[in-house]
């Protein structure tokens, strides 16, 4: 289950991809939520490990939404 903070992340990235058709800078994340850069990089390896979206932390600003929505029953 994920919790706010990364349930919040996941839908701004898969909102401002779809209506966009790109991703978000880790900047701009951080504007969007009022998070820090480190805060918002816990977030993207949670939900990376979590496979909601591609993202590797040596290429912070490069992501991909698999899966936009939280998954229900875990």
């Amino acid at each position: 289950m994920l919790s706010d903070i990364e349930r919040k992340v996941l839908r701004v990235i898969a909102n401002y991809s779809a209506g966009r058709r790109r991703t978000l800078t880790i900047d701009e994340l951080c504007i969007k939520t009022g998070r820090t850069k480190g805060g918002i990089m816990e977030v993207l390896e949670v939900l990376s490990r979590e496979e909601y979206i591609e993202w590797q932390r040596s290429e912070p600003d490069k992501m991909a939404v698999i899966e936009a929505w939280e998954r229900k029953g875990r």
